[in-house]
């Protein structure tokens, strides 16, 4: 089985490329931020600690936790936004780890995890190739502004507190340029794949 990391900044069309592994290789893909969403759900792993820590103000009417909420807690304070994810990060990547041992042993060809935090949690430890998804900042604030109706403000803050461009060209093994042209895009993925021999 071969594992594939995808990273890149917020932006990039990481979503994207997934959609094609998937849907063209039959990967088996999953995305660091929805497990994490999933782990924080009345019942999972993550909620009582975070209720611990949080308090009963993020919970919704539900019970659930509200992630708006808690967003708006800890995106201000870098303390706080700390030990949120000393609760979920490990987690998450213990659920990753499980499935990618469960996946190997029902023969899964092609493994493809998603993390905006691949390098900085160390998810390239257990990965064969990293790919880095580049787009160029003029394309990225115009599909964070019609995508999730980000201000400039806050895509500037966001980006500030991201790794370089040049840490992830210098960390990652291949490098997907994501402006705008899918068949481009496209091209890229299915040459990398190729070099594997698992299809």
């Amino acid at each position: 089985m071969i594992i594939l990391g995808i990273t890149g900044a917020v932006g990039a069309g990481k979503s994207t490329i997934m959609n094609r592994l998937r849907e063209q290789y039959g990967a088996y893909t999953i995305q660091a931020d929805q497990v994490g969403h999933l782990l924080m759900k009345k019942g999972q792993i993550c909620y009582d600690a975070i209720l611990k820590q949080f308090g009963e103000g993020i919970l919704a009417e539900n019970g659930e936790i509200d992630r708006k909420k808690l967003g708006g807690i800890v995106f201000s304070n870098r303390r706080l936004l700390l030990k949120l994810n000393n609760i979920i990060h490990p987690a998450v990547k213990q659920y990753i780890l499980d499935m990618v041992k469960k996946k190997r042993q029902e023969g899964c060809a092609l493994f493809a995890m998603e993390a905006a935090l691949l390098l900085e949690e160390h998810y390239d430890a257990i990965c064969d190739d990293l790919w880095y998804i580049y787009v160029n900042d003029e394309v990225r604030r115009a599909r964070l502004k019609a995508d999730r109706g980000y201000s400039d403000e806050k895509i500037t803050e966001i980006l500030e507190n991201q790794l370089e461009d040049g840490i992830f060209r210098e960390r990652c093994r291949y490098v997907v340029e994501n402006n705008g042209d899918l068949n481009q895009t496209y091209e890229q993925i299915d040459k990398r794949i190729n070099m594997y021999g698992i299809m």
